[in-house]
């Protein structure tokens, strides 16, 4: 079978590639706003999105970055909002500092209480996550109807996420859902617009965890 001209990968090397790949993020995102502290972030998710517009809509809470290292070298779980979530986060950095990747989503009570109340899955895991762990990461990429019930949570001090990662993808309240987490102060990742994703919030988790790591080497030097 012919395949024309045969093309040939600037290297296979996987170390290289990550770096090229950073190299070129930023040389073709140019000038932004963003600060050093929250720079890695926001380079991890263009990465894992290959999506400029994406990045450059990112918004950080003034402590987001602090707090999630923070919450992570306290082994505070992670609470996703769905398996896809889960399956990609580094659970090997969240477990070396004691912590956990949780999702609820699937838990028979919450299938049958769900049916019962006539509501998504996504709002009565959020509300089991809330009673567990009122102080998780809270990690949310698909489901707006969970980020809208984690917020309503917040509100009535039902919970206090140590951070939450909220960026859900979709037309239904998507966008909303992140306008109203803005209005929160408590450390949050989020972004502007319908964009976001399983892949979007694992790479900011994956990002945090890396930053976590590099904290606790320098504390040893």
């Amino acid at each position: 079978m012919d395949f024309g001209t045969e093309f040939k990968p600037l290297t296979v090397q996987p170390q290289e590639i990550e770096s090229l790949s950073f190299r070129m993020i930023t040389e073709e995102l140019g000038s932004h706003d963003f600060s050093p502290e929250h720079y890695p972030v926001v380079q991890r998710i263009i990465h894992a999105s290959a999506d400029f517009e994406l990045g450059r809509s990112l918004v950080f809470h003034p402590e987001a970055v602090q707090a999630g290292i923070a919450a992570i070298l306290q082994g505070q779980p992670v609470i996703a909002d769905v398996e896809m979530v889960r399956a990609g986060i580094a659970k090997e950095r969240i477990g070396r500092y004691g912590g956990e990747v949780r999702v609820h989503i699937s838990d028979p009570e919450v299938v049958e209480d769900a049916k019962r109340l006539a509501t998504t899955r996504a709002i009565i895991a959020v509300r089991k996550a809330c009673m567990e762990a009122p102080e998780g990461i809270y990690v949310i990429g698909n489901a707006p109807t969970a980020l809208l019930e984690l917020i309503r949570l917040i509100k009535e001090g039902a919970a206090r996420p140590s951070l939450v990662v909220g960026m859900p993808v979709g037309f239904v309240s998507a966008a909303e859902s992140k306008d109203e987490l803005r209005k929160l102060d408590i450390p949050y990742i989020t972004n502007i617009g319908r964009k976001g994703g399983s892949t979007v919030v694992v790479a900011a988790v994956n990002a945090l965890t890396l930053l976590a790591v590099q904290h606790t080497a320098e504390q040893k030097l």
